[in-house]
């Protein structure tokens, strides 16, 4: 159950207002930890020596958002990055590349979601991509004897799949509306304001994860 102190800290807030059935997680920088630096360090290891110039025009061409809502195929974002990088690099240096920044999932969170499996419906709500995602499951597939995330869950939710993001209140009425869900009587966890933000136009009992808090210090 939600620890008596996270209770306080969302009443305080003015969020709590009804009894929480359902939760839905983001995944990044909340379950787990990433560190965008390392995709940085890993590509200028390949050559990529103006990290930054790159960037900036990945952005420009808004292959990010068109790739985290599917609106763009892993072989078309794979070839926009050798083109602007300038560089013949092999599908599979960027996709180690790109999926350098996705980190551990501590045991601590996933023994925590198993037991709070039996109190509420579990939900993630993830916005990504099919690369960093294909890997991600693979990796827990090798290391924790499972994909593990479909298990965690009653069902997740990733932006490229449903075709939408956060903070859009249209990515969250989709997962509403998919699971069932009244918005008051929801949690939304996760990492960034605006998503927060966004999720509360809805109605959802939102709250904002940030790198001094603990997942389980949340719950008893």
């Amino acid at each position: 159950m939600l620890h008596s102190g996270f209770v306080a800290r969302l009443r305080e807030q003015n969020i709590m207002n009804k009894p929480i059935k359902n939760i839905i997680f983001d995944l990044g920088n909340v379950l787990i930890a990433i560190d965008p630096e390392l995709t940085l360090a890993h590509f200028r290891e390949l050559g990529v020596a103006d990290f930054d110039r790159l960037y900036t025009l990945i952005r420009q061409a808004d292959l990010f958002n068109r790739l985290e809502t599917g609106k763009i195929t892993v072989p078309a974002f794979r070839e926009a990055i050798r083109r602007h990088a300038g560089l013949p690099l092999t599908d599979r240096q960027i996709d180690d590349a790109w999926c350098a920044m996705l980190l551990d999932f501590p045991d601590e969170n996933i023994t925590l979601l198993c037991r709070l499996r039996n109190r509420y419906r579990l939900f993630l709500f993830s916005n990504t991509n099919r690369i960093h995602i294909d890997y991600y499951l693979n990796r827990l597939e090798r290391e924790k004897g499972s994909p593990l995330l479909p298990d965690l869950f009653d069902h997740t939710f990733y932006s490229h799949e449903i075709g939408f993001r956060k903070p859009d209140r249209e990515a969250f009425r989709y997962v509403l509306e998919y699971a069932g869900l009244k918005p008051a009587e929801t949690l939304f966890i996760d990492d960034l304001e605006h998503n927060v933000t966004g999720a509360r136009s809805v109605g959802i009992q939102a709250c904002r994860f940030t790198k001094n808090d603990r997942l389980t210090d949340w719950f008893v």
